[in-house]
């Protein structure tokens, strides 16, 4: 089957007038380029995520493994029992970037009007233009055409509106190309179940169902009062939604708000150390995103999932901005004494830093924090190195790692937690850039 031969189309396939926007949506894309790396695994069923036995979740799963009932997000030993022939591997996240890289160079020559929202989806403006009339359907073939050269594919939608384009890309999954000309866009979108819709989750969908509004013509049509006890002051943009309406235009938003750093450990940290070493292990991370970007933070922030699932989240205000983890790590010591008492299971830990602009900046605060806050529980004594000494040995893993690699260079700390991680496929965008 070429790259582009299944195609739906909703509405006259003629000259389209208006805009365009199309949204490539790389197919299983982990899986994919596995299968492509091991051509004994192409036409077999391929998970890529975690360790089954170390809570590890399921990344991503071929089609031949989705037959099963496989899919993202599954614990990676649930994913086991339903297809126990699988092939499963982790993620080899230097490779997934390179071949990201390849297909969103090839989508930036066919538009400059690109907004890539995740590592293998991208939203593209190609409204037709008075100087350039091709139709918007030969560009997305062209874009299937020469992504299958590169030995994966992908699916496309293509729609007057992000929305649009959104639901058109999922409709015929692997390789599909689905067109919703101008003016057809309720009658595509009308019989489609709620949940179609970006933004309508579990609960959404629960509350809506109850009552009676279950496609997304009925949703468009439903009761102020219901959309808004839904979803407040966004009710009027949801309702928009349905009706096809959505104006947000294709731009790449470039201001970053956070930088963060998490993970879900295979055996629960149950000591100060182990949950210290694992906190700074994200720290370092965080912070090695940070002076990539050339940003420093005023805000540090802890997040620790217990083994009860229940989440609980700190912050603290820095006397002044850093991007050092050797200054952070004795305030996230502090911090862990706020969220955590001895005989607390952590499962996750993860560290962000914000507040990269002057009217960012917050007062000293603990959220979610509450029923520690009077005795939090003080912190082994250690060694502080001064701010200069931290900066010099930042700077100097840096150099290391930026020559040799990301595994030249590792502390104690970050032995520690490597045993002790899952091994699934991270799904940071900063990952993979």
């Amino acid at each position: 089957m070429d790259a582009h031969e299944q195609i739906s189309v909703f509405g006259f396939e003629g000259e389209w007038n208006g805009p365009a926007i199309l949204l490539v949506d790389l197919d299983a894309f982990f899986a994919s380029v596995e299968q492509l790396d091991h051509p004994a695994w192409r036409g077999k069923p391929v998970i890529v995520g975690g360790n089954a036995d170390k809570h590890g979740v399921v990344s991503t799963a071929s089609y031949e493994a989705r037959v099963y009932g496989v899919h993202s997000a599954m614990p990676a030993s649930q994913a086991r029992s339903l297809c126990p022939h699988a092939i499963c591997t982790p993620g080899h996240f230097d490779r997934y970037r390179e071949m990201s890289r390849k297909v969103m160079a090839i989508i930036h020559d066919e538009s400059p009007h690109v907004q890539q929202v995740s590592i293998d989806e991208a939203f593209v403006d190609v409204s037709p233009t008075r100087v350039n009339r091709e139709s918007p359907v030969s560009v997305a073939q062209r874009i299937q055409s020469r992504v299958a050269k590169l030995g994966i594919t992908c699916s496309i939608g293509v729609g007057t509106s992000k929305t649009i384009a959104k639901i058109a890309s999922d409709m015929d999954k692997p390789r599909g190309l689905t067109v919703v000309f101008p003016g057809r866009e309720l009658d595509f979108l009308s019989p489609l179940p709620v949940r179609a819709m970006s933004g309508v989750g579990s609960r959404a969908e629960e509350v809506l169902k109850a009552h009676g509004v279950e496609t997304l013509g009925q949703m468009a049509k439903a009761p102020e009062s219901l959309l808004h006890s839904i979803y407040g002051k966004n009710a009027d943009m949801m309702r928009n939604r349905c009706l096809g309406l959505d104006a947000t235009a294709v731009a790449q938003d470039d201001t970053v708000k956070s930088v963060s750093s998490e993970t879900t450990m295979a055996d629960d940290l149950v000591t100060f150390d182990d949950i210290s070493a694992v906190a700074g292990s994200m720290a370092a991370k965080t912070c090695r995103r940070l002076r990539a970007k050339g940003l420093k933070g005023t805000t540090l922030a802890l997040k620790i999932r217990f083994s009860d699932r229940s989440t609980r989240s700190v912050q603290q205000q820095l006397e002044e901005p850093s991007d050092n983890e050797h200054e952070l790590i004795p305030l996230l010591d502090t911090m862990i004494g706020h969220l955590w008492k001895p005989g607390m299971k952590v499962r996750l830990i993860g560290v962000a830093v914000t507040g990269f602009d002057a009217d960012d900046l917050v007062q000293d605060s603990l959220f979610d924090a509450s029923e520690y806050d009077d005795a939090p529980p003080k912190p082994p004594s250690r060694h502080v190195m001064s701010k200069e000494q931290g900066e010099h040995l930042a700077s100097a893993t840096d150099l290391v790692k930026n020559r040799f690699g990301e595994g030249a260079l590792v502390f104690g700390r970050d032995l520690k937690m490597r045993s002790n991680t899952t091994g699934t496929a991270a799904k940071n965008p900063e990952d993979y850039r």
